[in-house]
């Protein structure tokens, strides 16, 4: 038994990733966001919502997130599972701009 303890104790811990620590606005959302929605949600796509800059995309993060992830938008294209992911990590953490 003692034997078992032992090498028990010598065991390294295991660091879990986070796949969210290091999604940001700038970095990771904002160029999805201007690579496959702004064509149509801005002033010049016509379609509501203007997700053309942060505070038009903060507004509506809990939306692009659900649309996102039930795959209904981007319409005549798709996104990854990483930037779909990337999206709905940036939008749990606050939906800062950073």
């Amino acid at each position: 038994m003692g034997l078992l303890t032992s090498c028990m104790e010598n065991v390294d811990k295991v660091e879990e990733i986070d796949p969210c620590e290091d999604i940001t606005f700038s970095k990771n959302v904002k160029p999805i966001i201007d690579n496959n929605c702004v064509s149509c949600h801005s002033t010049g796509g016509g379609q509501p919502p203007n997700l053309e800059t942060y505070n038009g995309i903060r507004v509506e993060a809990t939306s692009v997130k659900s649309e996102v992830v039930s795959k209904d938008m981007p319409i005549g294209g798709s996104l990854t599972n990483e930037e779909i992911s990337a999206i709905s990590c940036w939008v749990d953490a606050g939906a800062e701009n950073n």
